[in-house]
């Protein structure tokens, strides 16, 4: 399903309970070339992906959220509202820190053991210094909403 390779590019995912999730491709006789092969086992256990990969069978809503291929699952009519407000909760946030934070989880993985401490102070230092962390810690401080002022 083109659905679960574009799902896959996704960070934050709100579901309807209704909902399926699958690869059918080798059910048809190729294979998930459109990130889902490579995407699949990286974010779910690898041994639940290959059988999705594998058997072209889909998982239910409540089983993709197990197994960590989803946030949240939602009623079916409820899941754009709730995938709305999860984006605004994130939108809230330090757009700098936001931006930093992601690239830090996403890409440390990568990282030789001896780099990581190094490697996270070059992406989070310019946050650090950035005007934004002193309006958060002044906004903290005089209990009002921070205004973000650099994107």
């Amino acid at each position: 399903m083109l659905g679960l390779e574009l799902l896959l590019c996704g960070d934050l995912i709100i579901a309807g309970s209704t909902a399926q999730f699958g690869l059918p491709e080798v059910r048809r006789g190729v294979v998930a070339a459109g990130g889902g092969a490579i995407l699949l086992p990286r974010k779910i256990p690898p041994a639940i992906a290959l059988e999705m990969l594998l058997t072209g069978e889909p998982i239910d809503a409540e089983r993709a959220a197990t197994v960590g291929l989803i946030n949240e699952v939602v009623p079916a009519a409820t899941a754009l509202r709730r995938a709305l407000a999860l984006a605004h909760r994130v939108a809230q946030n330090a757009p700098l820190a936001v931006r930093a934070t992601k690239a830090v989880a996403l890409q440390s993985a990568d990282w030789k053991p001896e780099q990581k401490w190094q490697r996270q102070a070059g992406i989070t230092g310019p946050v650090l210094a950035s005007l934004d962390a002193r309006e958060g810690g002044r906004a903290f401080l005089e209990r009002r909403a921070p205004v973000w002022r650099e994107a």
